[in-house]
């Protein structure tokens, strides 16, 4: 079983882990110009979206990053919990944007944050957790419990 490294620990984004969580997010995809501001804006908005789990509310976004021994914030990743009508109106998770910083890669961290968000998500009542990645990454999921199911589709503007 994976265990975080001495020190490492797993917790909320906050607004000041802007700088790391953007530059973190780089190895996975195109960040874009984001600005402080308008980082601290999004953890605001995640912070007061909600969700009704049977009598409780609950966060309806749950970004998680794992710091190391000095406080830098080396992986991030989110859980979105999601209200469907099937499923007598249940819950699904769906975990997003997976990173962990290049030099950091190797220790089982990903793994770890996919367990985390995964429990989270069925802790909150979801009767599945779903994710999407890319055809390269497949393997590395699969490792962290997760199999094949459907085909994602796409469209951008």
């Amino acid at each position: 079983m994976a265990v975080l490294p001495p020190g490492y620990s797993i917790r909320r984004i906050e607004p000041r882990d802007y700088e790391e969580v953007v530059e973190t997010l780089k190895v996975l995809t195109v960040v874009g110009d984001v600005t402080r501001a308008k980082f601290e804006e999004t953890v605001e908005f995640w912070n007061n979206s909600t969700v009704k789990a049977g009598n409780a509310e609950i966060r309806a976004y749950n970004p998680h990053v794992i710091v190391n021994a000095e406080g830098r914030v080396v992986a991030t990743g989110t859980v979105l919990i999601e209200r469907k009508i099937i499923r007598n109106c249940g819950l699904v998770g769906h975990v997003e944007d997976i990173a962990v910083a290049k030099d950091q890669q190797g220790k089982q961290l990903g793994l770890l944050l996919i367990q985390y968000l995964t429990r989270l998500a069925h802790e909150a009542g979801c009767y599945k957790v779903i994710l999407d990645c890319d055809e390269k990454n497949v393997g590395f999921y699969e490792k962290c419990g997760y199999r094949r199911c459907g085909v994602e589709m796409d469209h951008r503007l």
